[in-house]
């Protein structure tokens, strides 16, 4: 055989061998986003985008939508405020130079309060033996009190009223921040109003700077359910106190300093199950675990899953007024408010609270969160919005979402393949609108292939003759095979939506592909 040759005995080798077609069946990506590990090395249950999908312990749901509560505000309401005292509860907003009672719904009256300086309160519900209270601050205006029907400024003396910007209840006192300092202040017991005494932290805080807030952490010491005073500095000084008087050392001691990542926004803790949670720029931190190794540990942080997206959205928008963490225990949720451009731009990064897995919202656009009456109630630009709802649409708006799963190698990395078909799995109450396509090669860009979704073919509720209509499931089982194109070494199942009223759940993808050759 000469040189260069080629000899007949040797056959050309295949890419792709038609006829032997592999599958794989995917759960839905109820692992959740995942922005802290590389795109390459995820779990096949997590996902690289979910936006407007939630992840729940069985399917990834479409999010609910939001309807507007209380219209007719002249600019952005900032501030959600709810009272609850006895049987009365009370919802209102602040906007502008004004705060609005909303509790009735639709197009708000004249204001409540006037002739304010800031819409941006910090509050609590306060319980005496003489009412209940909500009792407000904001730095700019003197501190404001609500009684159930009468809203009031209460004579506080010893610290000028105007400088209070942050207020927290600990054992049975009201304590406030003064702006700009490291001072705290406290009213004696069960009082709304009187002579308040100083705290002066600033020989306990070696990293400086001011004061932001103040919470109540309720942890058990050993001896029993103790509640700690916390407070936390502009850069990032923790410091715990135990004790009842502030006057007295033998019943007011200081447990520890601790240093963090410096906090985001006023609104930087919420109680939490039995916990007390701070928005850092190290992320959602529980204060059970951050001060025991939160720098050492990064990962007991509730947004380690996400950590990076979290730091940032904190180094781009930290600055920005919105920021703020809510407990929706209806929905299993937690959302943290990632405000991007004031009144025009904000997401949120929402958690389950039985998975801790997260997904990410766009298009409710919230200054602030509140529940009322257990159901979930933002602030935007010109109202105050009832939210999650079941309506599926955002004030009339469809909701659109993404979901593109972990990218899989289906345990041969180095073989080349070519995808063929792929069958979504779906529940829902009418066929959506669904794009969908096998992404390859971590290939980000949203879907475009127009997907088959079956329709449920069952009468429905409030819309079929009763005793003529043959009644199916509320949602219906769709499993369609669809076409799908794509040649590489991994690949991930991309989910598109745009729906109106449609009640949504991912369930599983099943995808077949065809093996190759290594090159």
């Amino acid at each position: 055989m000469r040189y260069g040759q080629a000899t007949s005995s040797i056959k050309p080798q295949r890419a792709f061998q038609p006829g032997r077609a592999t599958s794989r069946s995917l759960p839905a990506p109820v692992g959740g986003w995942n922005a802290r590990d590389s795109i390459a090395a995820m779990d096949e249950k997590d996902a690289v985008i979910l936006t407007n999908l939630f992840p729940s312990t069985t399917s990834v749901d479409l999010r609910g939508g939001y309807t507007l509560w209380s219209t007719g505000y002249s600019a952005a309401v900032e501030t959600v405020i709810t009272y609850s005292g006895g049987a009365t509860d009370k919802l209102f907003g602040a906007s502008g130079t004004a705060i609005y009672d909303a509790t009735a719904g639709g197009a708000i009256g004249a204001a409540a309060v006037s002739g304010l300086t800031n819409a941006r309160w910090q509050y609590v519900n306060y319980a005496t033996t003489g009412g209940n209270y909500a009792i407000l601050a904001n730095g700019a205006d003197a501190v404001r009190s609500f009684d159930g029907t009468n809203w009031a400024s209460p004579s506080i003396t010893g610290v000028t009223s105007t400088n209070l910007i942050h207020v927290n209840t600990h054992k049975s006192r009201l304590w406030f921040i003064e702006k700009n300092t490291l001072k705290a202040w406290y009213l004696p017991t069960q009082a709304i109003a009187g002579a308040a005494a100083a705290l002066d932290l600033s020989a306990f805080c070696p990293h400086g700077g001011y004061l932001m807030a103040m919470g109540t952490w309720t942890i058990d010491a050993g001896y029993g359910v103790d509640d700690l005073a916390v407070f936390v500095t502009s850069n990032g000084d923790v410091l715990v106190y135990r004790g009842t008087d502030p006057t007295s050392a033998s019943t007011w001691a200081l447990v520890g300093v601790w240093w963090l990542g410096s906090p985001v926004g006023r609104r930087c803790f919420v109680k939490y199950k039995g916990d007390l949670l701070l928005i850092t720029q190290d992320g959602l931190l529980p204060l059970s675990g951050a001060l025991q190794s939160t720098r050492l540990n990064p990962r007991v942080a509730l947004t380690d899953k996400i950590q990076q997206a979290v730091s940032q959205a904190v180094m781009n928008y930290g600055a920005t007024f919105g920021w703020c963490v809510t407990p929706f225990p209806q929905q299993n949720a937690l959302l943290l408010n990632v405000p991007i451009n004031l009144n025009i731009n904000q997401q949120q990064y929402v958690m389950n609270t039985i998975t801790g897995m997260w997904c990410n919202f766009s298009a409710w656009y919230a200054n602030d969160f509140a529940i009322y009456q257990d159901d979930l109630y933002f602030g935007g630009v010109s109202y105050i919005a009832k939210a999650w709802t079941t309506t599926y649409s955002d004030n009339g708006q469809a909701i659109p979402t993404r979901g593109l799963q972990a990218f899989s190698y289906f345990d041969s990395p180095a073989l080349l393949k070519r995808f063929t078909m792929l069958r979504p799995t779906f529940l829902s109450s009418a066929p959506p609108s669904v794009n969908g396509q096998i992404n390859v090669d971590f290939d980000t860009s949203a879907a475009t292939s127009s997907l088959a979704v079956a329709s449920n073919s069952g009468a429905r509720w409030d819309a079929a003759v009763w005793d003529t209509g043959t009644w199916g499931s509320d949602l219906a089982l769709s499993r369609v095979w669809q076409g799908a194109q794509g040649v590489g070494y991994c690949g991930a199942p991309n989910i598109n939506t745009n729906t109106l009223g449609i009640q949504l759940q991912w369930i599983a993808t099943d995808i077949v592909f065809e093996k190759g050759a290594i090159l």
